[in-house]
């Protein structure tokens, strides 16, 4: 019977009226939307950024002229080119560029060290780079250790108004830098200058890798998910379909999402592209210019991820921004605590809609219905269309469980990845039977809505209970003085596990170990109440605002081994 409730797509009845169970895909590549798109909007703004607007007549022509420099590079159809930048005009542009030439895009975080941006170089074998002048210099010297030959650097003032370009050197509020001479690196604007809107034309394969997107290593080593055309494609078609009462070209898209990541990547700027949408790009994601940019360009729709929201709530400047501009407000990522969505529904009057996806799955999996009032606060949603969902037994991984039990989640689609660059083990372990196996612990309610109870690698285990870390932080997050929290296995000589919190405070507040512990003793089984909490100015996070747990582990691990 738990089989055949999953079989029958309980969620299917929630579905917004126009919301189609299959899809009838367009085999459409993304820099073929982007040509279609610029035909249809040319003269329509596409970019956004500090005062420069770029429409999308303009881009198509930008991205023609950068896809034309990657050929004379010698980059050629199945090559890897790399991009180290925040979300600015160049960031864009160069990945429609790489992908219009046929080659491979890999995205990477510009806040990464040395070493973990040496490993995805060589490990995607990037032949070109794309980057900041403020990091060029540690870029040429890390060349040599990769097989990168051109190296590409823009600056954020290579798009800002001229006011703000010569003001800059002086307030030094946008950095410029100086880049050392080397062969083989060259300045952005002069390799826009330099070539005509005329690149070589390549036919890229539906079913051809477009992206090794590398997974945060938040679970181990960094590895490269391989995205094909048609994932990308289908998946902004996905999202199209899921909002079926949203046109074209009308609307302005909050870009605060990391583009290096794949939830900014697909659901921000590919999907505005796909509807001819603006996208507001902010490179620095802050409260203080995520508030200016809403107040600024008065965005309609406004995917983030649970520490934005946070910070904007605690924020003075939120009393002076106006929220009743933006439709849709989107929180993915990482679990959004359910009294910070009700705080923040409260204070802006705004509606947060979440959603759930994977790296190796596009990303978007689940999202909550967007009308009708069919959302559920504190669930990641149904699955969208053509995407199948189950819930699995922890231990054999191939049984459903009950409809409201706990078991891992996992799901199938036309959005999940071909499999990890050059990993076959890892690929085989992830997705089995077209299955992706999220790692995830969910229930599904007997409306067919999904909620993430925790990681499965996160789960703790006191005295033979299964305690999850979430139900803990939920708690936390209900007291008035907490403003993050993070709860954590620690070795325990009897029970085997006991629970440890890391608690950031609200700017203001005190609070002792003693008063949260006896704060929790009415809310939480004894088996589950922490036996030590640690007070910190701010929690290890990854590029997207996720509380990184394994580290705050590993590093109370090795605290103790030192004692």
């Amino acid at each position: 019977m738990a089989e055949t409730k999953y079989q029958e797509k309980l969620w299917l009845k929630s579905y917004e009226k126009g919301v189609p169970e299959f899809i009838k895909y367009e085999e459409i590549c993304m820099p073929d939307i982007l040509d279609r798109t610029a035909k249809r909007f040319p003269e329509k703004p596409a970019l956004l950024f500090q005062g420069t607007s770029v429409t999308f007549g303009q881009f198509a022509e930008m991205v023609n002229r950068f896809a034309a420099c990657l050929a004379d590079f010698g980059v050629k159809k199945g090559d890897a080119v790399a991009i180290l930048l925040p979300n600015v005009i160049p960031c864009v542009i160069a990945y429609f560029a790489i992908l219009k030439v046929g080659a491979i895009s890999v995205m990477n975080n510009p806040l990464y060290s040395d070493p973990e941006l040496e490993h995805q170089f060589n490990d995607s074998g990037a032949k070109v780079l794309i980057t900041l002048d403020v990091l060029a210099k540690r870029m040429i010297a890390l060349r040599p250790k990769t097989k990168i030959q051109q190296i590409v650097h823009t600056c954020i003032g290579d798009y800002l108004p001229a006011v703000k370009r010569i003001l800059g050197k002086w307030l030094k509020k946008y950095p410029f830098a100086e880049v050392p001479a080397a062969p083989d690196v060259y300045a952005w604007k002069d390799c826009l200058g330099k070539y005509a809107p005329n690149p070589p034309a390549v036919k890229c394969g539906f079913e051809d890798v477009a992206m090794y997107q590398y997974t945060g290593g938040t679970t181990g080593v960094s590895k490269g998910v391989m995205l094909t055309h048609a994932n990308l494609s289908k998946q902004v078609q996905q999202l199209s379909s899921w909002f079926p009462k949203l046109g074209e070209g009308g609307e302005i898209i909050l870009g605060a999402l990391p583009y290096f990541h794949v939830f900014g990547l697909s659901c921000v700027m590919n999907y505005a592209i796909y509807k001819g949408w603006a996208q507001v790009l902010v490179p620095r994601p802050q409260p203080e210019p995520l508030l200016e940019a809403i107040r600024t360009f008065r965005p309609t729709f406004a995917p983030l991820v649970p520490t934005m929201y946070i910070g904007m709530l605690n924020h003075p400047d939120l009393k002076k921004t106006d929220m009743s501009c933006i439709k849709g407000a989107f929180s993915a990522s990482a679990p959004l605590p359910v009294e910070v969505i009700h705080d923040f529904e409260k204070a802006t009057g705004a509606v947060i809609v979440e959603g759930f996806g994977l790296t190796e799955t596009s990303p978007a999996t689940h999202v909550n219905p967007f009308a009708g009032g069919a959302r559920k606060v504190g669930s990641i949603g149904i699955p969208i269309p053509d995407t199948l969902a189950r819930i699995v037994d922890l231990e054999d991984e191939t049984t459903d469980v009950p409809v409201g039990e706990r078991g891992e989640l996992i799901v199938k689609g036309p959005q999940v990845m071909l499999g990890y660059k050059d990993r076959p083990d890892e690929t085989a372990k992830m997705v089995r039977d077209g299955w992706c196996y999220t790692g995830d612990i969910a229930t599904m309610d007997e409306d067919g809505y999904f909620y993430i109870v925790d990681r499965k690698k996160d789960m703790i285990i006191s005295g033979g209970f299964n305690v999850y870390p979430r139900d803990i932080d939920e708690v936390f997050y209900l007291h008035p003085k907490v403003q993050e929290a993070c709860s954590i296995g620690i070795p325990h000589p009897v029970r085997g596990e006991s629970v440890k919190v890391f608690v950031v405070l609200k700017e203001g507040e005190t609070a002792t170990q003693e008063e949260l512990i006896e704060y929790c003793k009415t809310r939480l089984a004894t088996y589950k109440l922490p036996t030590e909490i640690e007070f910190r100015k701010e929690l290890p996070k990854t590029n997207v605002g996720k509380i990184l747990r394994k580290q705050l582990r590993a590093e109370e691990l090795e605290k103790r081994k030192k004692k």
